[in-house]
């Protein structure tokens, strides 16, 4: 049992383990009550140690793919087939038997990524120092102190606001329902774009709010379209992401944004500007909610931090702030003073900042070797993305049912074709996520969707 663990990756060895023993019995249609090789084999053929094949085969046993008796080691418990998951945002979990599935689109970090020690650290210091953050909720508008933590990240965005312009939300979901809920009544239109954030769809339909497509480039929306869309219709609101658009992960050119900004004006349309990867972008940028005071603006740090810590925030007039915190107030009373508070001590301790940058080297290095596995699998790349979570890409001669076949036989999850579009419609584009995509699973997706190439003698 050859497990390929790749010493030099930065996914611990065990989570490594796991992972390669699952799509080892996947691929080998291993029938229940098989008694696995032990572990002291395992780890001899595969140069490890042997606790870390043992620990590996524990946490099987926990997702209920393998079970434990004494005497007789490990043998397969369930059937591992896999099966269709509605999960596409963050990263819920999954049934016992499909618990190792490598989701390849999810829309967060995948469990192994996440860090511990500095947010256990921050946790207990909240219990031990901060017992009213403990037991009530936060204010409206939120902690204060996390709030000028939040205006001094914002002016390196060279965005300029006050405390009475930023309010704290349940992450940034919660700040898109409120601002529909609060700003848009059925029967409005607003312009989305064109391949988008599926749950804003469905917010959106949920409020009976009509939606517009204007499709998105590599450099932002299509300006074109979208004043033809603005010159026949009288929509209300444009949602648009400016850095690491999901599902693309294209970043909005300067020029383009200056375009936006013109055209919204003209037409009297309000701009949400949703920038909740901001933290993984480093470098000169173009926010519209810098150009633009009047831009509202929805940030997060549920997808670098914790998916579980609820944190997000709303930047916009006074006005508006105040009418959406009470909003906020009515629906939920506020949002949780104790993940603020948790959230407010990394900040203070500096040990946020230099979790961002782990992070970011971390994406870095892995979706350049993912670029290039596309490459050699012949992939079209949209835009070929500098930074982000997301990279979009669809196979050039495959269509979406042998590709999906082909990713369940190996272990691998793909996006819905209909999840991106606001109106349903299939694509044979993909939302990869970079942090998946170096997974040995995914490496094999990749190489088996290859063209066939000549022998070379």
């Amino acid at each position: 049992m050859e497990l390929r663990i790749d010493r030099q990756a930065l996914v611990p060895v065990v989570q490594q383990i796991v992972d390669a023993l699952a799509c080892w019995l996947r691929q080998s249609d291993i029938v229940p009550g098989t008694r696995l090789p032990s572990a002291r084999q395992i780890a001899r053929i595969n140069l490890l140690s042997q606790s870390s094949v043992v620990e590996a085969c524990d946490r099987l046993v926990a997702q209920g793919v393998l079970a434990s008796r004494q005497g007789t080691g490990f043998i397969v418990a369930a059937p591992t087939l896999a099966v269709d998951s509605p999960w596409l945002e963050g990263t819920a979990p999954q049934p016992a038997n499909v618990a190792a599935e490598l989701r390849l689109g999810c829309g967060g970090l995948p469990e192994s990524w996440r860090e511990t020690d500095d947010l256990t650290y921050a946790i207990r210091e909240v219990s031990r120092t901060d017992m009213a953050a403990l037991f009530n909720y936060s204010s409206p508008q939120g902690l204060p102190a996390l709030r000028q933590h939040i205006i001094k990240r914002l002016s390196l965005l060279d965005i300029a606001v006050d405390e009475h312009r930023v309010m704290t939300t349940a992450g940034a979901s919660q700040g898109l329902d409120l601002i529909v809920r609060a700003l848009l009544k059925p029967g409005d239109c607003v312009v989305v774009e064109s391949p988008g954030y599926s749950l804003l769809f469905e917010l959106l339909r949920q409020q009976g709010v009509a939606m517009l497509e204007v499709p998105r480039t590599p450099r932002g929306p299509d300006v074109g379209a979208l004043e033809a869309l603005l010159l026949e219709n009288k929509p209300r609101a444009l949602f648009i992401n400016s850095f690491y658009h999901n599902p693309t992960g294209s970043n909005l050119a300067p020029v383009v944004a200056k375009q936006v900004l013109h055209l919204a004006k003209e037409h009297d349309v309000q701009v949400i500007e949703d920038d909740v990867y901001a933290d993984l972008h480093s470098g000169p940028g173009t926010r519209l909610a810098a150009l633009d005071d009047n831009v509202i603006y929805v940030g997060s740090f549920s997808k670098t931090l914790s998916s579980s810590l609820r944190v997000g925030f709303i930047v916009g007039g006074a006005e508006v702030i105040s009418q959406l915190a009470e909003v906020k107030r009515i629906s939920s009373l506020g949002a949780s003073g104790f993940c603020e508070s948790v959230l407010a001590c990394l900040l203070d301790s500096g040990a946020y900042r230099k979790l961002v940058l782990r992070l970011r080297q971390r994406l870095r290095h892995d979706r350049e070797a993912a670029l290039q596995v596309l490459e050699d699998a012949e992939w079209e790349v949209f835009g070929k993305p500098v930074g982000g979570l997301f990279i979009w890409a669809r196979p050039r001669k495959c269509d979406y049912a042998h590709l999906r076949a082909q990713a369940r036989r190996l272990g691998v999850l793909l996006s819905s074709a209909t999840a991106f579009s606001p109106a349903g419609t299939a694509t044979d584009w993909q939302r990869i996520n970079v942090a998946c995509a170096c997974d040995p699973r995914a490496r094999a997706f990749f190489q088996a969707t290859a063209s066939d190439r000549p022998q070379a003698f």
